[in-house]
């Protein structure tokens, strides 16, 4: 049964402030015993946070509708600087940035791989809730979403 993410307690609550700071993280969790708290693997959520990276360059057919562009942009900068709440429920169009199942070598290799994209390429799509971003600005909502997703993952 999946678990509602929204409500879950014993998250690790992250501040990655670089994308070395994802890394360290993810390689110390892959070093150790770990539990989901969540409905992912450490491996699922690189691979899912790999896709998003990706995403950034190379953009995405996926637009919600109206209102939700509408409220993004609106938003946008609150969300450049706080935490991301767990538990979004994405629309079915939005199908392609849940993964399949990764093991946890396959996901870490996929999310460097990613990464080091983004570190050579400076090119940035707009962000299909927020539109245009700064490079900047997509690392720094990216940070964000790294961490909430990886506070799932809890050392035993």
């Amino acid at each position: 049964m999946a678990v509602q993410t929204k409500n879950v307690a014993g998250r690790r609550q992250l501040n990655f402030t670089c994308y070395q700071d994802i890394l360290d993280d993810v390689h110390a969790l892959a070093a150790r015993p770990t539990r989901a708290l969540g409905n992912w693997s450490l491996g699922k959520i690189c691979r899912h946070l790999a896709i998003a990276m990706d995403m950034a360059i190379d953009g995405t057919d996926f637009k919600p509708n109206v209102l939700i562009r509408t409220v993004g942009r609106l938003l946008k900068k609150r969300y450049l600087k706080r935490p991301l709440s767990p538990g979004v429920r994405l629309p079915k169009r939005a199908a392609f940035l849940i993964p399949s199942e990764a093991d946890t070598p396959q996901g870490i290799a996929e999310l460097e791989r990613a990464i080091d994209r983004l570190s050579r390429v400076s090119d940035r799509k707009p962000h299909p809730f927020f539109g245009p971003m700064t490079r900047d600005e997509w690392d720094q909502i990216t940070f964000r979403h790294s961490a909430m997703h990886l506070g799932f993952i809890v050392p035993e």
